[in-house]
């Protein structure tokens, strides 16, 4: 029989998806599953988003322009200047979904053997992403006891070698919910500028900074357009996973003729979707304040709930809808894997995702999980009541206790 190939054997399974059988047998037994393990909202998607694609005067469904639609481009650039972004149209490329915006800029700027550094844990679908064009990551490992902050910016200079081509951060970060400061920044510009590296920033999450805290783009940075490139996404903005509908957005003409290859090769990006995308830049600014509220009380409960539980650690994030709680197991992926298979709790359980799949380091998250927490409140309370249940009998509970650490940020 013919073997698959190497890259086929050594793409890593998602750490968010791989436990989708165990959940599957475990709904066909009847069990109630609470999902935190995947980033998609319980938020409905805006009516505006809704409505456009329902009244589409659409009679051929074609092929759009392989940069995508030109007045969702232009309304794009419009959008982005709102957060002192300047981007013309012709400096994105409408993508199918973020994961293609990575995986063009990953082949457009890096070689195979190349080497980029990014902060971890990380978006686990970089591990895939890098693994396709076959980029090695350089991990700097940040840690939970200071809220998974930047590591210091000399940790990044001593991973930096003849093959080193980028850095890449996700901003506010999916999986830690952390969100980088204007300081972090432009530590990083330094690096940049010194070494002439590509500077990849996943930016999804923008609308969802708390507690007054400032986004800062990569874009707001002086003097390095050359080097950025932007990644950006629909799908958590608006609620809108299923549409498919991404950005990769760049100053560098270069990137840019180059990506448009990609982009003619792949054809073109989802045409109803466009449509959607176009007209939810029109959604109110309520829709927005409401959503963020809405993710701030569940934080704030989820947080306080861990971190009431013996044995829990988690920091408090400041963007996003992630969080990653340190719990008193001795293996992260047995213990979601056993939540699945062996556990319930008036027959509901939750399924929460390893942080093991988010670390490049070897045995790195092997006391961690990624929450999300994109459940109503009520489900919220269910689901913590699952977990300190589940932890008071898991057989292979430690002794690890967060609360014998002097923890700056904790609650």
């Amino acid at each position: 029989m013919p073997k698959v190939s190497v890259k086929g054997t050594v793409m890593p399974a998602s750490p968010i998806r791989k436990l989708v059988p165990f959940a599957d047998k475990a709904k066909k037994d009847g069990r109630k599953i609470y999902h935190l393990n995947i980033g998609q909202p319980d938020i409905e998607t805006p009516e505006t988003f809704i409505d456009a694609v329902k009244n589409a005067n659409v009679k051929v469904l074609e092929y759009t322009h392989s940069a995508g639609i030109e007045s969702y481009r232009q309304k794009l650039s419009e959008y982005y200047s709102k957060y002192k972004i300047q981007v013309s149209p012709d400096d994105i490329i409408v993508t199918t979904g973020g994961s293609e915006a990575i995986q063009i800029a990953m082949l457009v700027c890096l070689n195979a053997g190349d080497e980029l550094i990014i902060p971890e844990p990380f978006y686990a679908n970089f591990n895939c992403f890098t693994c396709t064009a076959g980029v090695v990551i350089k991990p700097v490992k940040s840690t939970i006891e200071n809220g998974f902050a930047l590591p210091p910016i000399s940790e990044f200079e001593k991973q930096i070698t003849s093959k080193t081509k980028g850095i890449m951060i996700c901003n506010p970060s999916n999986p830690t919910g952390y969100l980088y400061t204007r300081e972090e920044l432009e530590q990083l510009k330094q690096l940049v500028v010194k070494y002439d590296l590509f500077l990849f920033s996943d930016e999804v999450y923008r609308e969802f900074c708390y507690d007054n805290k400032e986004f800062v783009s990569v874009m707001h940075l002086q003097g390095i357009d050359n080097n950025i490139v932007l990644l950006d996404s629909i799908s958590k903005r608006f609620s809108a996973c299923g549409a498919r509908i991404g950005a990769l957005i760049s100053k560098n003409k270069d990137v840019m003729a180059s990506a448009m290859k990609f982009a003619q090769a792949r054809l073109s990006p989802p045409t109803l979707e466009q449509i959607g995308a176009e007209a939810a830049l029109d959604s109110p600014k309520e829709y927005f304040e409401r959503v963020k509220k809405e993710y701030v009380e569940r934080r704030d409960f989820l947080v306080k709930a861990l971190n009431k539980m013996e044995g829990v650690f988690c920091p408090k994030p400041s963007g996003a809808f992630y969080c990653i709680a340190h719990l008193p197991i001795d293996d992260s992926d047995k213990f979601c894997q056993w939540l699945l298979e062996s556990f319930e709790y008036n027959n509901e359980t939750l399924m929460l995702a390893p942080a093991t799949g988010f670390y490049a380091t070897p045995g790195a998250g092997t006391n961690e999980v990624r929450l999300a927490y994109v459940l109503n409140k009520h489900d919220l309370e269910k689901a913590m009541i699952c977990l300190e249940m589940a932890l008071k009998v898991y057989p292979g509970r430690t002794t690890a206790d967060y609360r014998t650490l002097t923890i700056s940020n904790k609650e």
